[in-house]
């Protein structure tokens, strides 16, 4: 892991120039070019407001506002694993370049859509002020959560974009699977309407759940999370990056090959 992370730093211009050019290329071509960046995610948020406020009746106060703050750290969790499983088996062109170093790619996913979900938060604290809402001091402690999140994104992506490169059929997989962890986590819906015999085994086994109920806690219902959970989601999340690196450093010297 630790050899990872430095060679990530090594190469930080790299990876720095790989994120703008992702960021770049993203939009180019379009009318609004980087204006896509706010309204991908309000649009999202619209058609899910409309479907769980309006059709199915949803009775929370400030609903709209409650589904912003666990989407879009939900958002930049799929896309990243969604994009970063192919990241490696799509790029050929960069890998066969001397001394390409293979970790750059998964990074330069989740970064770019790291920096997606920031440019985006002020959405969360503007749709604050107009719902009515108080916006309270406890946003402080997002950074915390954020690197929390990072961590597992990581983690989760290394493997799966190392995986892949041998079983290709894993990119469509990982797609229907991140739908299903998308409803086992309280985005649409609060974690109280989980029955309680099953909402400790539910933030057990999804880490993302720990991390979307703590945005909630900070962003809506204006309180500190939990603790425990949180710090066994960011043990949990540094575990899986470690076994992710080492697994991707054990088949890095193939990728080359088998793309």
């Amino acid at each position: 892991m630790l050899h990872n992370l430095t060679e990530l730093y090594q190469y930080r211009a790299l990876l720095l120039n790989l994120i703008q050019r992702e960021l770049k290329a993203r939009y180019r071509g379009s009318a609004l070019g980087f204006l896509w960046t706010f309204l991908n995610p309000t649009l999202l948020m619209l058609v899910y407001a409309l479907v769980f406020k309006v059709y199915m009746r949803q009775s929370m106060e400030h609903y709209t506002l409650f589904l912003f703050t666990g989407l879009l750290p939900w958002t930049w969790f799929s896309t990243s694993i969604i994009g970063g499983a192919s990241a490696i088996s799509d790029r050929r062109d960069l890998l066969t370049k001397v001394k390409f170093p293979p970790q750059v790619l998964p990074a330069t996913v989740v970064f770019t859509n790291a920096f997606n979900y920031l440019l985006s938060l002020p959405l969360v604290f503007g749709l604050t002020l107009l719902s009515g809402a108080q916006l309270t001091l406890h946003f402080l402690f997002l950074p915390v959560i954020f690197l929390v999140q990072l961590v597992f994104t990581l983690a989760v992506t290394y493997a799966v974009s190392a995986i892949n490169v041998t079983f290709r059929d894993l990119q469509h997989i990982v797609v229907n699977l991140v739908t299903l962890a998308f409803f086992l986590t309280p985005v649409v819906y609060p974690l109280s309407s989980i029955p309680v015999q099953y909402r400790e085994l539910a933030l057990y086994l999804n880490p993302m759940a720990d991390m979307v109920t703590a945005y909630q806690d900070i962003l809506y219902y204006h309180r500190l999370p939990s603790a425990i959970p949180l710090l066994n989601t960011g043990v949990v999340s540094l575990a899986i990056l470690m076994v992710s690196s080492v697994y991707f450093n054990r088949r890095r010297e193939d990728f080359a090959e088998r793309v």
